[in-house]
């Protein structure tokens, strides 16, 4: 078996992909992204990490971390995540697998690799014909860009935008 190596920068930001076990579209239950969402808070309190992008879809999530100086531990956060998530969703079904057993991430090198990375975030749910504009997917920090003046409330139609095509390497 080969041993996977993962980049760490202590104080690192990451861009990270992480998917639900065979692509099983967990996600569409309301109730489940809130348990994925207590999930993240709860390892914050004792990991923090801030989270300056998210979008969750039916079957996967993206998301942007930016780590404590001197820390490096995102398998850690990760594992605590899935866990927590898992015992809530999974209702007592101990034989089923709620997320695949790795996760995909990138070290953010700078802040065009930031902007690149936070714009494919946004535009995830009109890339994958959930929504039609990236400000209709509720399940997303974009509106908190918006606020923040980061992107206008029209950015991220489907037809219109560059990031449409735009891979995540």
């Amino acid at each position: 078996m080969s041993e996977y190596r993962r980049l760490r920068w202590p104080g690192g930001t990451y861009f990270f992909t992480v998917a639900c076990a065979e692509r099983h579209w967990l996600f569409r239950e309301p109730s489940h992204v809130a348990a994925l969402c207590d999930a993240f808070r709860s390892v914050r309190a004792c990991n923090p990490f801030e989270t300056l992008a998210l979008v969750v879809m039916p079957d996967h999530l993206h998301c942007i971390w930016r780590l404590p100086q001197g820390d490096a531990d995102f398998s850690v956060r990760w594992d605590w995540v899935k866990k927590r998530t898992a015992r809530i969703v999974r209702c007592g079904s101990a034989g089923t697998s709620v997320w695949q057993p790795r996760f995909w991430e990138h070290l953010i090198r700078d802040e065009v690799d930031l902007a690149r990375h936070i714009d494919y975030i946004h535009f995830n749910p009109v890339k994958h014909g959930l929504a039609r504009r990236a400000g209709e997917w509720r399940y997303s920090t974009f509106r908190q860009h918006v606020a923040r003046g980061y992107y206008s409330g029209d950015w991220g139609v489907a037809a219109d935008s560059p990031v449409a095509t735009m891979s995540r390497e």
